[in-house]
């Protein structure tokens, strides 16, 4: 009769209370690294890792906004508001058509405008 060999191999991940596996931080970076080289999707990197999509689809979305966060800014960059008061307009102001609204941005443009609403617009437009 033929002997067989086993070896039994220690792995070192440690799983939580719901038996799912707890992956470090430099594990996942040496993952996302690996992933960023590979040239594969998303899934197909998963799936070659062995690991769940929509974990590792989560800690894809975690570095890039951390990134993005490092930076400062991006395409998503954080909007900022600031609470404007104008004063009513004067009869003058309603009888003729004129731009009684300015905004000037944090680069200098100013844009004008008789109506909030289009202003708005016109900065959302200028600026995507």
């Amino acid at each position: 009769m033929k002997m067989i060999t086993a070896e039994l191999i220690e792995d070192e991940t440690k799983q939580d209370t719901a038996g799912r596996r707890i992956t470090s931080v430099q594990r996942r970076e040496e993952l996302l690294r690996g992933y960023d080289q590979s040239g594969l999707t998303q899934a197909g990197f998963a799936r070659r890792e062995a690991i769940n999509y929509q974990t590792f689809v989560a800690w894809v979305r975690e570095r890039r906004l951390r990134t993005t966060a490092a930076k400062g800014s991006g395409p998503a960059g954080r909007v900022q508001f600031a609470e404007v008061n104008l004063p009513p307009p004067t009869p003058r102001e309603l009888g003729r058509n004129t731009e009684s609204l300015s905004v000037t941005l944090p680069d200098g443009l100013v844009v004008r405008g008789a109506n909030a609403v289009e202003v708005a617009a016109l900065v959302k437009a200028l600026r995507a």
